[in-house]
Formats: structure tokens, C-alpha cells, sequence
């Protein structure tokens, strides 16, 4: 189901490209969100900010505004398993905990792994994995502070070039690091990081930088290039031209998953790791595009 929400309600000033840091403003995130399950042809609809297996949320607190999405891993599916209620959860629980003010915006591990462990004992029964990234803007500071554990991730725009990122974690070909919670006795079988693990960063932001924030489905169909020439159509910050980038942008990623011929970056990765083969990655797709805006409440 294609589905497109909007966050917020600011007023914001920022120009896209970058300005001169100034001291005295709070910043904030004007944030769009737009995905597809990868079921999304056979009509399976899901409910909230869920596309297919993936799950992401857009939070808003005094102090910082926060992002998050999850990727449930499908492999569950096997078993019985929805795999969309691991990373839903994931999600939902890390959102709350923003909204109660249970954070501090300089460590969004501590969001993830405050989330996790509200999981791990919770005692209503949930089994599944997911990855995860989270994005904290600290509105006073003007710096992003960023998790993430396993294949989804972020790219942060400024001028037209991508001057952040965050590194995929692989333990191997196309097995992501991931949180996990395993049936009683399969602890050791199921594989399971810590949320310690997760990749951290922080750094400065300038008003007009672009942050996209996205599930594997987007990074393994188009490459930077793809993503940056779609990003050039954004011209201004209102939500609704945002959201269009946002959608155009998810569009794309899904026509291309579904091409046969198309040389993707899943595909490329797969024959660096000596695998045959070609076309897109049939996969879940969320992205969250956000820019970076003066806040005035």
C-alpha cells in the first residue's frame, strides 16, 4: 500500500543547500514518509507506519526531534512467525519512550537498546528479528547523533553531495546484524547482537541539509546517484514538496526492484561475493526524508 504521511506542525525557514551555522536558533526536522510492502501488489495492507515487514516512526520531543525504521527479518515467516511484529514493536516502544522524554539526545543507542530490553521482557510473547537505525536531532546543538545495526541507514545532503552516511553491518552476504528475540531453548541458534553493537555517529548540521533514512529496499535499488538526482527536485521545504520527493523516490526503488535486468547495488554485491546475479531486490521499501529547518513552536 503506497502511503505517504507528514510530521510537524512548525513553522520553518531554511534554504536547500546549506547556510552559516547561526548560534542562537533551534533547529528541527520537517519530515515526510513514504513506502511499499513488498506484498503491495497482491493488495496485503498493513496498518500505521508499517510497510510489509518494515516499521518506522517520526517523534517530536522539546529537546530533540527523533527518527526511527526497522526491517523485520522475513526469514521468521518460516517458522510461523509474522516477522512484522518484531520491528512494529521495536518501533512503537522506542516512539513512547521519546514521547515520555526516556532519552538523551545525544545517545540514540540508549533509545534502541531502552527499547529492546522493554521487549526482552515483556510479557506478552513476541519472537522475531529486525535492524534498526535511529536519528536524533538535538534541536539547541544542532547535531544529529545517529545509531544503526545492520542494513538500513541514513544519508545526510548538503549541496547536491552525500557528506554523511552510515555503515552497513553485514556478518556476511546478505545477513544483516539484527536484534532478535528467540523462542525458549533457541537462544544460540537464532542469531542475535546486542544493541551495543549498533554503528554510532554524531555531527553538525547546517539548515537546508537533507537526511534520508531508509530500509535495505531503497539502498539495495538505487545507488547514490539515483537517489541525489531525484533529491535535486526538491526545492523547498513545505511538506508537500517533500513528501512528492518522498514518494518519488520509493516509487522508483520499487519499479526498479521489480526489473530483471536492471544491474542494482543488491545484485553488484551479490557478484562481489562470487553470486550470479542480475535485477532488482524485491523487498519492503520506507523512507523517511526529512530537512533540517529553523523551529519556531
Amino acid at each position: 500500500m503506497l502511503s505517504v504521511l507528514s510530521y510537524g506542525r512548525i513553522v520553518a525557514r531554511a534554504v536547500l543547500g546549506g547556510l552559516s551555522q547561526t548560534d542562537g536558533r533551534d533547529y528541527s526536522l520537517i519530515t515526510a514518509s513514504c513506502g511499499f510492502g513488498k506484498d503491495f501488489r497482491k493488495g496485503i495492507l498493513k496498518k500505521g507506519m508499517c510497510y510489509g515487514d518494515d516499521a518506522c516512526f517520526i517523534a517530536r520531543h522539546k529537546s530533540a526531534d527523533v527518527l526511527g525504521v526497522a526491517d523485520g527479518v522475513g526469514g521468521w515467516r518460516d517458522y510461523g512467525v509474522d516477522p512484522s511484529q518484531f520491528s512494529a514493536t521495536l518501533m512503537r516502544t522506542c516512539e513512547r519512550l521519546v514521547k515520555e522524554g526516556r532519552f538523551t539526545p545525544s545517545s540514540p543507542v540508549g533509545i534502541l537498546t531502552s527499547g529492546y530490553y522493554e521487549l526482552l521482557q515483556n510479557k506478552v510473547p513476541l519472537l522475531g528479528s529486525s535492524t534498526a537505525c535511529i536519528v536524533v536531532l538535538d534541536r539547541r546543538s544542532h547535531r544529529l547523533h545517529t545509531c544503526n545495526l545492520g542494513d538500513s541507514g541514513f544519508l545526510v545532503v548538503r549541496g547536491g553531495e552525500v557528506v554523511h552516511r552510515s555503515d552497513e553491518q553485514q556478518h556476511y552476504f546478505n545477513t544483516p546484524f539484527q536484534l532478535s528475540i528467540a523462542p525458549p531453548g533457541a537462544e544460540g541458534v537464532v542469531l542475535s547482537d546486542s544493541p551495543e553493537a549498533a554503528d554510532s555517529s554524531s555531527f553538525d548540521v547546517q539548515l537546508g541539509d537533507i537526511i534520508l533514512t531508509a530500509t535495505d529496499g531503497l539502498f539495495d535499488n538505487m545507488p547514490d546517484y539515483m537517489i541525489l538526482q531525484e533529491l535535486k527536485k526538491l526545492k523547498n521545504t513545505n511538506y508537500d514538496s517533500i513528501q512528492q520527493t518522498a514518494r518519488s523516490i520509493a516509487e522508483q526503488a520499487h519499479e526498479l526492484a521489480y526489473d530483471p535486468n536492471y544491474m542494482s547495488p543488491f545484485a553488484q554485491f551479490a557478484c562481489d561475493n562470487g553470486l550470479n546475479v542480475r535485477g532488482g531486490k524485491p523487498d519492503d521499501i520506507t523512507v523517511l526524508l526529512s530537512i533540517v529547518a529553523e523551529y519556531t513552536d
